[in-house]
């Protein structure tokens, strides 16, 4: 287990002292990773360094995407945060649970703006969903206070035990990045048979598609194997 396989990604954050305080809150329990996509201010700026109290080195040192997809690539697991249960298949964990999570593979933490929290779609690149148990007459909660509560929680699990991982040791599990690709051969396959109809259902059919996809924990011989069945599917037609 290390400390440096856990990333913080804030999608979409709207206000400079929540950055700042995610990054102290960060280094408060000694992760090492922010990742930002999209953020409305500029980054980084003189209140965003002010109220990170010190953590300098972790605004130095994040990483700022463009869309969340762009992010994923070097990530093996992606936990959502949420205030509420999504109708939707896809594994909800509760904070105990993040003890069952493998925490030697490269784990991301993700968050919503603080506005309007994880769409959807937004929701569909996770393998997890997490909500923070709170009132629930008044769930909500700050983002860098999600942010602390998750980060306390994960640092005691790596502090005091480690859990095994029973799998074979040829046996590689596919990065993100490869998922995209395998995934973005099947579009483009699916778009050139005019699979997506009604056109206007094609972003909701998309999600499902990454719900299916990357909640599976596929090798990086069985994402190989899949690429390779939807380019015969190409050539054949």
């Amino acid at each position: 287990m290390s400390k440096n396989h856990i990333s913080f990604i804030l999608h979409k954050p709207q206000l400079s002292e929540n950055i700042g305080a995610c990054a102290r809150a960060i280094k408060n329990f000694n992760f090492k990773k922010l990742i930002l996509i999209n953020p409305k201010p500029i980054f980084p700026n003189d209140k965003i360094l002010a109220t990170s109290v010190g953590a300098k080195d972790i605004i130095d040192h994040s990483k700022k995407y463009d869309t969340l997809e762009q992010a994923l690539g070097k990530i093996d697991i992606i936990i959502a945060t949420t205030a509420r249960f999504r109708n939707k298949n896809i594994k909800h964990i509760t904070l105990e649970e993040l003890k069952k999570i493998n925490f030697k593979k490269k784990i991301g933490f993700l968050f919503g703006s603080e506005a309007s929290g994880l769409s959807n779609e937004e929701i569909s690149y996770a393998n997890y969903t997490l909500q923070i148990p709170t009132n629930p007459d008044f769930r909500s909660l700050n983002l860098s206070h999600s942010l602390i509560i998750i980060a306390q929680y994960v640092a005691n699990i790596i502090k005091l035990k480690s859990i095994p991982f029973k799998k074979s040791k040829k046996v590689k599990s596919a990065s993100k990045k490869e998922i995209q690709s395998m995934l973005s051969l099947c579009i483009k396959n699916l778009d050139e048979i005019d699979f997506f109809k009604p056109k206007e259902k094609r972003p909701k059919m998309l999600e499902n598609l990454r719900n299916i996809f990357y909640k599976m924990d596929l090798s990086d011989k069985e994402t190989r194997i899949l690429s390779s069945v939807f380019a015969s599917l190409s050539k054949k037609r």
